[in-house]
């Protein structure tokens, strides 16, 4: 089995329930299972900013999935949550990002490992920290990269 991470965002609707079932559903599939998860995080919009907060986790996962199909398990759990996609970073009812998978360097149509802007967003990264503070992206540590960002309004859900 390879170690992947995953990215999970809502902001629509119950948004706690809604990472609960996206975690549900992906350790629901054969060829996953979930090794860590986050806590949830509560965190302000980004990009598209005129929209309710977020709820952010991430978890790790062991899976025999190649990359690319572990990108279309987490898209067909999506679209079985009620994902529609109508604006770029617009409101979302679950999003499942593939942030990194062990070895693997790819970039194509379809997907980009590690995930491009992870080293970006510290709403990505404050919980990839709690279940991987080592993991190298990008030739640093979450942690690194995470200390060179502003992590203003992201807090744990208690």
């Amino acid at each position: 089995m390879t170690r992947a991470y995953l990215g999970l965002g809502s902001n629509v609707g119950d948004k706690a329930a809604m990472l609960a079932e996206a975690v549900t559903r992906l350790g629901a599939v054969p060829e996953i299972r979930i090794a860590a998860r986050s806590r949830d995080y509560r965190t302000p919009p980004w990009g598209d900013t005129d929209q309710d907060w977020f709820l952010n986790a991430a978890v790790a996962v062991d899976t025999d999935l190649t990359p690319h199909a572990l990108l279309e398990a987490g898209l067909a759990i999506e679209t079985a949550l009620g994902r529609v996609r109508e604006r770029r970073w617009g409101p979302r009812r679950i999003d499942i990002d593939v942030l990194s998978y062990e070895g693997a360097k790819i970039s194509d149509e379809r997907l980009i490992l590690p995930h491009r802007f992870v080293r970006e967003r510290a709403f990505v990264l404050v919980p990839l920290e709690e279940i991987a503070p080592d993991l190298v992206i990008g030739g640093e540590t979450v942690s690194e990269a995470l200390a060179k960002l502003d992590r203003t309004g992201i807090e744990p859900l208690e």
